[in-house]
């Protein structure tokens, strides 16, 4: 289309054709599936679930609510319907909601085009501005979204009250022939919910006592977390019977998205590339989310954010960079002991049930921290649980038999948080039977990555109570677990039965 085009008479001599906006986001929709475009790229995890409802809601010309709970990309699929529409529209020149020359609403666009004709200016409204977002709040009025009478404008004017043109305007007609989305609708109090309802099914809007009838033409799009998810309100049944669509989103449904989601999102700078992070260490930052999600303390309700893996990672990279200053390291690599600088992204992220409260913000995340590592552990290496019941596993040889054998003779090794590489290297390697552990299981490993591996090997065995770990402050000190209860493997079988 040519947006040089000025007046209406020009416009009808390029048989320009109007449309709505339902239909313009359905023919574009249209285009990119035959050319197998991806509609809502970087959203991963939803291709074959959430993106399939919304493309067919969109098709079916529907408004949309998205449900779901918090960190769930609900207005992130929103703002990419911005993409949906024609790259520009025309309309009336100095029209506030949008008026198609072909069809104007507004008095304002009426006058001009009864007055003009084929003379009447036109301008051009591209697609990013014709989206149009609220976050809804207990304040927001009627008149925010509808509109009212503007006193100031009647007397520029000089008009009384009684006319339709010193109405102002609220955010939703402002918002024709485009997309309006209302963010948290539940948070909308039912009074102000009810003036949607004609607005939705008529495309109609009544302002205070003007005889208004406007059929706007907007794609509706509306997000909101569980009407239970807190007693602070709920959608009313009627509003949500006249919104077509009701499409449910859920986290990511297993930790390959999660990695993909967080690395995407993450916001770790350039200067920050000289620390490296494994991948072990990114599978333990997003099994935190996922320990969150199944945790008797975390309230389920709420949900655990996207957003927690995120601002970990981010957190975890820095924890590794901040050790390199000190240090005057070039490079270094993200340590588990550095994961305690996670603990931070982890408590403002998760809302705790009473016996999570009970239990204390920061015990539990250090308790999530530590059920990650077990969990993660046995990815890596073979499970200890399974070298207990040693009649049931008599001819499996314990891998782990001579690391624990050191601990049981009274050793500990420290771990600090900020130590350098070399003095991180020198420590670990105290420990007896460690390196040859990770050599027979990682033979191809580098130096840095073996260092890491035979401190994940540490916390691990600790993870299963095997060793005993205790962290205080900027210190990690491993030893033998209360005075070696157990022999671990040293004993004859029937001593070791239970391990």
């Amino acid at each position: 289309m040519n947006i040089n085009i000025s007046t209406l008479g020009e416009l009808k001599k390029s048989g320009y054709k109007p449309k709505s906006v339902k239909e313009e986001i359905r023919q574009n929709l249209i285009r990119k599936l035959q050319n197998k475009e991806n509609a809502f790229p970087g959203i991963i995890g939803y291709e074959d679930t959430v993106i399939p409802d919304t493309e067919r809601a969109l098709l079916s010309r529907h408004n949309i609510l998205f449900l779901g709970l918090r960190g769930q990309a609900k207005t992130r699929m929103a703002r990419q319907m911005i993409s949906l529409l024609d790259e520009y529209i025309p309309i009336v020149e100095g029209s506030e909601v949008n008026d198609s020359p072909f069809e104007p609403l507004s008095r304002y666009a009426r006058d001009i085009v009864a007055e003009l004709g084929d003379a009447t200016p036109i301008s051009w409204v591209s697609r990013e501005q014709r989206y149009s977002e609220k976050l809804a709040t207990p304040d927001v009025s009627v008149a925010d979204l509808v509109g009212d009478i503007d006193p100031i404008k009647a007397a520029n004017m000089k008009l009384n009250y009684a006319d339709e043109r010193v109405i102002h305007f609220g955010i939703i007609p402002r918002s024709n022939r485009g997309i309006f989305v209302i963010n948290e609708l539940p948070d909308l109090q039912a009074r102000i919910q009810v003036s949607l309802f004609n607005i939705l099914q008529e495309g109609d809007i009544q302002i205070r006592g003007f005889k208004v009838r406007m059929p706007l033409d907007i794609l509706f799009v509306f997000t909101a977390n569980p009407e239970d998810y807190t007693n602070r309100g709920s959608i009313v049944t009627p509003l949500k019977d006249r919104i077509e669509s009701q499409i449910i989103t859920h986290y990511p449904k297993n930790v390959e998205n999660s990695l993909l989601i967080t690395e995407q999102e993450a916001n770790v700078h350039e200067e920050q590339q000289h620390v490296h992070i494994s991948d072990m260490i990114k599978r333990l930052i997003e099994q935190v989310a996922f320990e969150a999600r199944n945790s008797e303390y975390v309230d389920k309700k709420s949900g655990v954010s996207a957003r927690l893996t995120i601002a970990a990672y981010e957190n975890a990279v820095s924890a590794g960079e901040r050790r390199a200053i000190i240090n005057k390291e070039k490079s270094t690599y993200v340590r588990i002991a550095d994961l305690q600088g996670i603990i931070p992204a982890i408590t403002g992220k998760i809302e705790l049930v009473y016996e999570g409260e009970q239990e204390g913000p920061l015990q539990v995340a250090v308790n999530l921290l530590d059920k990650s590592i077990r969990s993660v552990f046995s990815q890596y290496f073979p499970n200890p649980d399974s070298f207990k019941k040693r009649k049931q596993s008599a001819t499996m040889e314990n891998p782990y038999r001579a690391v624990i054998q050191w601990f049981d003779k009274g050793n500990a090794v420290q771990l600090l948080q900020d130590v350098n590489d070399k003095q991180y290297e020198t420590s670990l390697l105290k420990v007896e039977g460690l390196k040859e552990l990770i050599k027979g299981k990682f033979p191809h490993a580098n130096a840095k990555e073996q260092l890491l591996l035979m401190e994940f090997v540490l916390h691990g065995l600790a993870s299963y109570s095997l060793i005993s770990k205790k962290v205080v402050e900027n210190e990690t000190r491993f030893s033998d677990l209360l005075g070696t209860m157990m022999n671990f493997g040293t004993g004859t079988e029937e001593e070791n039965e239970e391990f």
